[in-house]
């Protein structure tokens, strides 16, 4: 008793061929080696964040006062 043959695995794939079908395995091997690419290529084009530039804008101005905030 211990690891699983070669041949325990080759009933296993036998009866999971029948259960499934060859078709759907295949369907769902695509589909997972798809959904893997996708996430390769996202974690390649992630983008770094947008940094904002003050100088540019509409022109205006904006006054503002600051108050000093003290507790008491």
């Amino acid at each position: 008793m211990g690891g699983l043959s070669i041949w325990h695995w080759l009933i296993v794939l036998a009866i999971v061929l029948v259960v499934f079908g060859t078709k759907k395995l295949r369907n769902m091997g695509s589909d997972l080696g798809a959904g893997v690419k996708n996430f390769k290529d996202a974690m390649k084009t992630e983008e770094a964040p947008k940094q904002i530039d003050p100088n540019a804008g509409t022109g205006q101005t904006i006054d503002v006062e600051a108050k000093d905030k003290t507790k008491s």
